[in-house]
């Protein structure tokens, strides 16, 4: 006879171990409120999936204000501005001067080493390698988080609300009843494969390149540390691009004169789909949707963990507000945050159209692209819009 599941209680259930369950972990407690948060990955798999590395200008305030910037201040690179490369010319679009302001190159592996370090130091309940996790009773005041954790004890878990953080492929999304989400959504005809090589970076920022034959950006992770990706057909396989490959296309697209690219040892490479997705409402009874359970955006404007910062930092004031008994700032909790995530969604799609190759001969669509990047690159009031947007272009107060 099976043993009966252990019986407990929390304030907040937390699903998924990302930057945003972990963040909305530690800003509640900050606030004195507990959550029980369970992940179905490992916490060394957590700690070494390679997504983001760029945050926003409101993002390192985030993170300072709530205790969590020191390794973050001492190894994250600020950057004063992108370039644009295209036609075999390169332009520097200037943040610093255009706007005041910066972004942190500071990979999302790093933020959530720091983020579940932080949880564990305060004692807080992270819960890795669970199975069987469910949601339940989400129209309720008292919904149900179910998981089976690691030693097999099958958890019944009471709280006051649920925040589903476990991204686009979760079990929170699912649960909202058929008919109640709205789905906005569109899958771009290619693909990213991204490498991490042992090599320092070969410029002082970020280098976006379209090319004739597929757009090719060059990112970074440390002084030491170099993240390249090259636009490829959504269906390639990653068996089809040896090092060899990869570093004389890298050579090929990112080429302009008195330039030269640094080659080392690919770490990684991996094959990263391209998709906009938005699902509202973020919120259905007690149950609160954050970061990719609730949109997707490309990763061309560097928006995705930055968007996940951001409606836990909405979510946390909401969930804080809704434990008192006002409930003003959890009703409006969709609506705050898709003002945010639609502008967001606007820009990546935006970036991502103006810099990746279309398949197949499509000249004109070629001629309007270096139409747009010449206006950007040459227009005063064209580049400020880009560095307000990627720095973070904040919702009207």
């Amino acid at each position: 006879m099976a043993a009966a599941p252990a019986r407990t209680r929390t304030q907040v259930g937390i699903v998924g171990a990302g930057p945003a369950g972990l963040l909305l972990s530690h800003l509640l407690a900050l606030r004195g409120i507990d959550s029980v948060l369970v992940e179905n990955r490992s916490r060394a798999y957590c700690e070494a999936r390679q997504r983001a590395g760029v945050l926003e200008d409101s993002s390192v305030r985030l993170l300072r204000e709530a205790g969590l910037a020191g390794r973050l201040d001492r190894e994250g690179l600020e950057h004063g501005g992108i370039y644009l490369q295209f036609a075999g010319e390169r332009h520097h679009i200037d943040f610093r001067k255009l706007i005041g302001r910066t972004v942190t190159v500071y990979a999302q592996t790093e933020v959530v080493k720091d983020l579940i370090a932080a949880r564990l130091a305060a004692g807080g309940q992270l819960e890795f390698d669970v199975s069987g996790t469910e949601v339940d009773a989400l129209g309720t005041d008292s919904p149900v988080l179910r998981y089976t954790s690691a030693d097999g004890t099958r958890h019944v878990v009471t709280c006051d609300a649920i925040a589903g953080c476990d991204g686009f492929h979760g079990i929170c999304r699912p649960a909202v009843p058929a008919g109640v989400l709205t789905v906005w959504e569109r899958d771009y005809p290619y693909a990213w494969l991204g490498i991490l090589a042992d090599v320092p970076p070969s410029t002082d920022e970020l280098i976006y390149a379209r090319h004739p034959d597929g757009f090719a950006l060059h990112s970074l992770r440390s002084p030491l540390v170099s993240r390249l990706y090259l636009q490829v057909p959504p269906d390639e396989e990653i068996s089809a691009w040896p090092d060899d490959r990869i570093w004389a296309e890298l050579h090929r697209r990112f080429a302009v004169p008195g330039w030269e690219l640094k080659e080392g040892p690919i770490l990684d490479k991996s094959i990263i789909p391209m998709r906009s997705f938005v699902s509202a409402p973020m919120r259905h009874g007690r149950l609160f949707l954050a970061g990719d359970a609730a949109h997707i955006v490309p990763p061309t404007g560097a928006k995705g963990l930055n968007l996940a910062l951001g409606d836990v930092a909405v979510l946390a004031t909401a969930l804080e507000e809704l434990l008192r008994g006002d409930p003003r700032l959890a009703d409006g909790y969709t609506d705050t945050c898709l003002e945010r995530v639609w502008r967001r969604t606007h820009f990546s799609w935006w970036m991502t159209t103006m810099l990746h190759a279309a398949p197949g001969p499509d000249p004109m669509d070629a001629q309007l692209q270096l139409a747009q990047l010449r206006y950007v690159s040459t227009s005063r009031a064209a580049a400020t819009s880009l560095a307000e947007n990627y720095t973070g272009y904040p919702p009207r107060s």
